[in-house]
């Protein structure tokens, strides 16, 4: 399987990358901007999305009860060399399901997502699963 992307300078304030008819606008001057998301934060949403496809993946396969899903995520940046030194994660699950059964959830999110796996590879990328209204994680 292969993707495609194109992305091109707007202006001085920003860019906008396109695949498929879709459209996202970025962030790519020194300020930042209110009204697009940074590299960074393109790379933390693409892991987000991927965490809750990988979810929609294995629902029917594992019978999973899910009625709703929350991804929270941190990143570490260090300056020399400028990378991600760490990325963490939440995801919150609504589900009466028991806490076994979140648990498989969450490997098998782990286990076959192309971005979660690819980034595991190149930085610290850690974090839990819990129920929504649960305190503890799992």
């Amino acid at each position: 399987m292969q993707y495609q992307l194109s992305a091109q300078r707007v202006d001085a304030t920003g860019s906008l990358a396109s695949s498929h008819g879709a459209e996202v606008r970025l962030a790519t001057d020194m300020e930042g901007r209110k009204d697009a998301p940074n590299p960074v934060e393109l790379l933390l949403a693409a892991l987000a999305a991927c965490m809750i496809k990988g979810a929609e993946r294995v629902l029917p396969v594992l019978k999973f009860q899910l009625d709703g899903m929350r991804v929270s995520l941190q990143a570490d940046r260090q300056d020399a060399p400028p990378r991600l030194a760490a990325i963490r994660y939440e995801i919150t699950i609504d589900t009466p399901e028991s806490a076994a059964r979140l648990d498989l959830l969450h490997r098998n999110i782990l286990k076959y997502g192309t971005i979660s796996n690819t980034l595991a590879a190149a930085v610290p990328l850690s974090g839990t699963i819990r129920r929504a209204g649960d305190d503890r994680s799992s």
